[in-house]
C-alpha cells in the first residue's frame, strides 16, 4: 500500500528530498549542498551532473532515514531553482557547457542590443516578463552563439534544452534511455519564450533569438495525471514511481501554501522577500514593475496565473545590523533589542543597498536612515530594521492590488523571519489584513509533493489539501487606520530620500 509521496527540491545551493504523508507532515528529509562555481565577474555556473549525483544522494538518504521502500512511495514530484540553464547531448547526458544560474549577468549585453530594438518591455505583453538576464532565454542564446558546433547539434536534434526540473525529470526517467524530455508551466513561463495565452513556446520570440524550437522541452501541467514517466530500477529509487508534479520553487510555495483563491498571497520571508499572488484564471500585466507568470495548471483544469515580486534585502538587513555594525551576536536578538522601545521614534530605515527592486526598479538608490533624532537609541535602530521588512512588503502589495485589483484577504507566510514575533504583528498592522503562518513550514518540497499526490489519487482534490493546512500562528491588525497611514506616509517620504544617490 503506498503511503507517501517524495518530493524532490533542487534548490541554488541544495539539494532535498522530502517524503510527506497523506497529512502533509514531514517523515523525512535528507539534504546535499553543491558547488557554487564563479568562473569570472557576474558569471555563476553549477555543475548539473554533480547536481544530478546529489539528487540520487538525497531521494536514496530520504528513504533510508524514514524506513521505508520505495514501493511505499506513490508518486514523486519535483521542485527546482526556476531558470538556472542547461544544454546536453540527448544520447549521452553529457552537458555542453556548466548551467548557467539565475544570478548570472553574462547575458547582459544581449538583453541590452534586444532592448535597443524594440524597449525593456518588447516580449512583456506575450511572457509577461522585461527582459533581463535573470530568464532563460538569453541563457541559451548566448550558449548557442558562443559554444562551437552547439547550433548544429540543436539543429540535429542532439543539444537538447532544460531548466533544472527537466534536467532531472529526464534522468529520473531513463536520461539517455528515453528519458522525458519535458517541463512545466511554472518553469517554461520563467524561460522568456513562453506564450501565457497559448501555453506553447512563441515562435516569433523564439525566431528573434534564433533559438531551435526543437531543442525545448514539451510544456505540461504542473500535474499530469498521465505522468511523464516512472523513475527506473537503476536510479536512486530503485523501481517504477510515477514522477508526475512539477513547479518551480515560488510557485511551488504557493501551492503549499493552499493559496488556491483569487486574492490569496504568501510571502517567502528569507535574505530578500517573495511574494506571489494568485490573479486565478486572469492574465494581470503589470504597469507597476511586478512580474505575470503562472501560478500552477493541475491536470486539465484551466491554468491559474499570480503576479510575483521581489524585494532585495529583509533578512539580510538583520545580517547587517550583527556583522556590519555588531549591535547583535546573533539574528534573534533584533527582537529582544526592537521590544525595548514601543515604536520607531520617528526613525526610518530603507535598504536599498544595492538599489530598489519592486516596485521602483532603482538602481541609483542607496540605503538611507531618516528622522534621526537625539531622542532615538539602538533599540529604535532595530526596529526600524524590522520595520523596514513590513513596508517594503505592504509596497508590492499594494501595487499587486493596483495591478489586479484583487483585494488581499490575509497574507500566507513562511521562512526563517516568520518566528520574529513582532515583525509578523507589525507586518499585520501595516498591511491591515491577517498575517497567517502555518505549521508545516517546509511549504516548497509540500507544493511539489502535493502536486504529484493529485495527478494519482493520492490526494482527491483540492480541498484535501486545504484540510491538510493548519495555521500555527495568525497575527490580526491592531492599529488604528489612521496610524497606520500615518507611518506609512513617513516610509514614502523616507524611501523617495534614496533615490538619486548614484550619479
Amino acid at each position: 500500500m503506498t503511503r507517501y509521496v517524495a518530493a524532490i527540491d533542487q534548490g541554488t545551493t541544495s539539494t532535498r528530498c522530502m517524503i510527506f504523508d497523506h497529512s502533509g507532515r514531514v517523515v523525512s528529509l535528507a539534504q546535499k549542498e553543491h558547488q557554487q562555481i564563479y568562473p569570472q565577474p557576474g558569471w555563476v555556473e553549477h555543475d548539473a551532473l554533480e547536481i544530478w549525483t546529489r539528487v540520487q544522494e538525497v531521494a536514496r538518504a530520504a528513504l533510508t532515514q524514514a524506513h521505508i521502500q520505495p514501493g511505499d512511495l506513490a508518486a514523486v514530484g519535483i521542485t527546482n531553482q526556476r531558470e538556472t540553464s542547461v544544454v546536453w547531448n540527448r544520447l549521452t547526458g553529457q552537458p555542453y557547457h556548466p548551467a548557467i544560474v539565475w544570478q548570472d549577468t553574462r547575458t547582459k549585453e544581449i538583453c541590452d542590443q534586444l532592448a535597443a530594438e524594440g524597449g525593456q518591455d518588447r516580449f512583456r505583453d506575450r511572457v509577461g516578463l522585461p527582459l533581463a538576464t535573470y530568464f532563460s532565454g538569453p541563457k541559451i542564446k548566448w550558449m548557442l552563439d558562443n559554444l562551437p558546433g552547439l547550433r548544429a547539434a540543436a539543429q540535429r536534434g542532439e543539444a537538447v534544452f532544460g531548466n533544472i526540473d527537466t534536467w532531472v525529470i529526464w534522468w529520473l526517467t531513463g536520461g539517455p534511455d528515453g528519458g522525458a524530455h519535458v517541463t512545466d508551466v511554472t518553469n517554461a513561463s520563467r524561460t522568456m519564450l513562453m506564450n501565457l495565452a497559448t501555453l506553447d513556446w512563441d515562435d516569433e520570440i523564439l525566431s528573434i533569438l534564433d533559438i531551435p524550437r526543437q531543442m525545448l522541452p514539451r510544456i505540461t501541467p504542473s500535474s499530469d495525471p498521465s505522468t511523464w514517466g516512472q523513475t527506473t530500477s537503476h536510479g536512486p529509487f530503485g523501481q517504477a514511481i510515477p514522477v508526475c508534479g512539477n513547479l518551480g520553487d515560488q510557485q511551488a510555495a504557493l501551492v503549499g501554501q493552499t493559496c488556491f483563491s483569487p486574492g490569496e498571497a504568501k510571502n517567502t520571508y528569507g535574505t530578500g522577500c517573495f511574494m506571489l499572488l494568485n490573479t486565478g484564471p486572469q492574465i494581470v500585466p503589470s504597469k507597476s514593475g511586478l512580474l505575470t507568470t503562472l501560478a500552477y495548471k493541475l491536470g486539465d483544469s484551466p491554468a491559474v496565473y499570480a503576479l510575483e515580486g521581489s524585494i532585495a534585502i529583509t533578512g539580510a538587513l538583520v545580517q547587517w545590523l550583527r556583522d556590519n555594525l555588531g549591535l547583535i551576536q546573533n539574528s534573534a536578538e533584533v527582537e529582544t533589542l526592537a521590544c525595548s522601545v514601543e515604536d520607531n521614534g520617528g526613525m526610518y530605515f530603507v535598504p536599498a543597498f544595492s538599489g530598489l527592486f519592486a516596485p521602483y526598479w532603482r538602481s541609483d538608490a542607496r540605503g538611507a536612515i531618516v528622522g534621526m533624532t537625539r531622542y532615538v537609541n539602538k533599540g529604535h535602530l532595530a526596529r526600524a530594521v524590522l520595520e523596514a521588512t513590513a513596508y517594503q512588503t505592504r509596497e508590492v502589495l499594494d501595487a499587486m492590488e493596483k495591478d489586479s485589483g484583487v483585494s488581499l484577504k490575509a497574507l500566507k507566510v513562511d521562512g526563517g523571519m516568520v518566528y520574529n514575533e513582532l515583525l509578523m504583528q507589525f507586518q499585520a498592522d501595516i498591511l491591515g489584513v491577517p498575517v497567517v503562518r502555518p505549521q508545516v513550514a517546509e511549504t516548497t518540497a509540500l507544493g511539489a509533493a502535493y502536486a504529484a499526490g493529485l495527478a494519482v489519487g493520492f490526494w482527491s482534490n483540492l480541498e484535501d489539501l486545504r484540510a491538510n493546512w493548519q495555521v500555527d500562528r495568525t497575527w490580526q491588525p491592531q492599529m488604528p487606520a489612521e496610524k497606520r497611514q500615518a507611518l506609512y506616509r513617513g516610509w514614502l517620504k523616507a524611501v523617495e530620500r534614496t533615490f538619486n544617490w548614484v550619479e
